[in-house]
């Protein structure tokens, strides 16, 4: 079996290296366009990598044993690699304070958000409530479930870890745990050893093992030391890697769920990072645990069903019951299908229950602090019914793009005190948007007596710098006398906390921070802004601040768009976008005179140092006489958002050349550093594409 494995991976590689020569690339000056019909055979064999109706990047799964092990790292993988790495937060996982996963179970998985460079869809779901979460599971049901891109960079960029989902299910996955499980140790360290490369290759942070149907004897034998050697790998290639168990298999072989840990399925948690329960539990089952668990309680993860079905304690909108139970004993929780409020309610109230799910749930979920500068957010959910660049409308229509969310804040109402029955609320604002989809709109009724009033956002837990920059842009609706202020406090790491809403007058180091008397040449095109007035009644303020010397850092803003900056990484020169190719070119004829362009392009880019790219074009009418360079409008058209060194562009809308004529269209690629400054159109990176009329 293994000989017949390695000849099926290496004809795949053949047929591969045969078809990316066969798509080639005609960048090159004065190559006549083909037009060709929707793709077919060529591009079906790429159905894993591209959508095959129209081309663009598509997350894909793994169906069996076979591709898993003939999986190697290709091109077309690049655009399912994520970019942002999993930050840092504070308390870390490795804390021994229970957590909280959530397991994404959605209608089989790989919907919306399987489209890497996002789609036009209304209505989508979207997640947001990140600060309450330390584990992301992506589940569906096919053999192995890698996380689409999307999530795994929003998770990251709010320190949350993502996991993928290795299943096996009914008598077929009975097969296919016989065919590495039950033979010797090697069989089942390939598979092992490809997991992790996957996860490796990929950037996301390990996987839920769910064996959903009997093992032999020899097979169940084996699945501990398989557990064992999946979870050393792992530790080794992936920093703050995880390997999960769901509660099914017993150590017979049996596939009885157990509802708890104890000890039929003791030896398979004893071999692994952590224990998923299956969900028909009762409060008795969480005290046998308590036992069983010992000094590992937080590594056991007390499976909740949202959707209530079965014999369950809770679900739905009584799931604060289970989470009741569970944080009594002090475990961690596992909340599986949280997407109920989208499957199940109204779409249109959406925003709406989701809030009021996780606010129910808010007491018993402990919320985290964010550890790295710089910290920039726009509050954009990743989708919108437009797209706003810095006040500026760029497209009008509905898109959803999960690797484009911000980092967001703590969502919910907060009571003020004193009789006067004040209260502020925070809550997503799909209605205006300063650079996105979407803002943080702030309402509430202060009483007169209250006097001011902090809106505490978010907590930073980093070591302060010398110089910080400060920006934050609002806008008030309709007439009013309410006044916004910049406010940085600063304390040490035992007083970092987070709270809903705070007195000015409580007693903090605060700070007014002031303008930097020289603002590095970088800053000083985005610093001048703050002295002039902004399109639609927008306002920003940008400040710094030479702090006191204490070690730790905390800041309290209402705010709608953010930025936290340690103004000496400012002087740094931003590199250049270098080496923009074309590859992978394809035409198609709309009209008498229109043409469709598909291509990809690629281009190197310290990935370090950036949120993402804005990829444009300009062109693509015919010319005079060939050799003639048309002149250009003032300002490219927008095409869309990267995450990767490559983009799929797809349909592009071109002017086809007339006889004796050459037409030409530019692409740029314009870098967004993770500061999140404009950079000036001269150091974005470029590639040309000259074409002709057929002879």
């Amino acid at each position: 079996m293994e000989a017949a494995m390695v000849t099926r991976a290496a004809a795949r590689r053949r047929e591969r290296q045969r078809a990316i020569a066969e798509a080639g690339t005609r960048e090159e000056s004065g190559r006549r366009p083909r037009c060709r019909r929707r793709p077919g055979k060529r591009w079906g064999r790429w159905v894993r990598y591209y959508d095959k109706d129209t081309t663009t990047p598509t997350s894909f799964y793994l169906s069996s044993l076979e591709e898993l092990l003939a999986w190697a790292p290709h091109m077309d993988d690049g655009f399912n690699v994520a970019l942002e790495p999993l930050e840092r937060r504070q308390p870390p996982l490795s804390s021994q304070r229970p957590r909280t996963l959530l397991c994404h179970d959605m209608m089989g998985g790989y919907l919306d958000d399987r489209f890497i460079q996002g789609t036009a869809v209304q209505n989508p779901y979207s997640f947001y409530h990140w600060q309450y979460i330390d584990i992301f599971v992506y589940f569906s049901h096919h053999t192995v479930t890698i996380p689409p891109v999307g999530w795994t960079n929003a998770a990251h960029r709010h320190g949350v870890c993502v996991l993928g989902t290795f299943i096996t299910e009914w008598s077929e996955g009975g097969r296919l745990c016989e065919a590495f499980l039950a033979g010797d140790e090697r069989s089942y360290q390939a598979v092992a050893d490809r997991l992790v490369q996957v996860a490796q290759f990929f950037r996301f942070d390990g996987w839920l093992i769910n064996i959903e149907n009997s093992l032999s004897l020899a097979a169940v034998g084996n699945t501990p030391p398989f557990l064992r050697y999946l979870t050393m790998q792992l530790h080794q290639q992936v920093p703050g890697g995880l390997v999960l168990w769901y509660d099914s298999v017993v150590q017979s072989g049996q596939l009885k769920w157990q509802d708890e840990l104890n000890e039929q399925n003791r030896v398979f948690f004893d071999s692994c990072d952590g224990f998923f329960t299956n969900y028909n539990w009762r409060e008795e089952h969480l005290e046998r645990m308590l036992r069983q668990a010992g000094e590992r309680l937080a590594d056991v993860y007390v499976g909740v069903d949202v959707f209530a079905r079965g014999n369950v304690v809770g679900g739905r909108f009584d799931t604060d019951k289970s989470l009741e139970l569970i944080r009594k004993h002090g475990f961690s929780a596992a909340l599986f299908a949280p997407g109920w409020v989208y499957e199940c309610l109204e779409k249109r109230d959406f925003f709406q229950n989701q809030d009021k799910f996780w606010s129910l749930l808010e007491r018993h979920l402990p919320t985290h602090s964010i550890c790295s500068l710089p910290f920039v957010t726009s509050f954009c959910l990743g989708m919108g019914t437009r797209r706003v660049c810095y006040g500026q409308e760029e497209a009008v229509g509905p898109w959803y793009h999960p690797s484009a969310q911000d980092i967001q804040p703590l969502f919910g109402e907060h009571r003020l005190g004193g009789d006067g029955g004040g209260w502020v609320k925070t809550h997503c604002c799909l209605v205006d948007a300063w650079h996105g989809g979407s803002s943080l709109l702030l309402r509430g009724m202060i009483p007169p007596e209250v006097g001011n009033v902090a809106v505490r956002l978010f907590s930073l837990q980093v070591p302060v710098p010398p110089k910080i920059f400060l920006s934050m842009v609002y806008r008030l609706e309709g007439p009013t006398d309410i006044g916004v202020a910049l406010e940085l406090t600063t304390g040490d790491t035992s007083s970092c906390h987070i709270g809903g809403i705070s007195m000015l007058n409580e007693t903090s180091s605060r700070h007014s921070p002031r303008p930097l008397r020289v603002p590095p040449a970088k800053l000083a095109r985005w610093a001048g802004r703050c002295r002039q007035p902004l399109s639609g009644g927008w306002v920003q303020r940008c400040v710094g601040r030479e702090p006191s010397c204490r070690p730790w850092g905390e800041t309290a803003e209402p705010a709608l768009s953010c930025q936290v900056v340690d103004a000496n990484s400012l002087l740094a020169p931003l590199p250049q976008v270098q080496a923009v190719t074309i590859t992978h070119t394809r035409w198609q004829q709309a009209a008498p005179a229109q043409l469709q362009l598909s291509c990809t392009l690629h281009w190197s880019y310290p990935l370090p140092q950036v949120r993402c790219f804005r990829v444009h074009h300009w062109g693509g009418a015919s010319g005079g006489s060939r050799g003639r360079e048309l002149p250009w409008p003032e300002k490219p058209t927008f095409l869309g958002l990267a995450f990767a060194n490559q983009y799929r562009i797809v349909d592009l809308p071109v002017e086809a050349a007339g006889p004796g004529q050459d037409g030409r269209v530019e692409f740029l690629v314009e870098p967004v550093p993770r500061e999140g400054f404009l950079v000036p159109q001269a150091e974005w990176g470029r590639a040309a594409l000259l074409y002709s009329a057929p002879a």
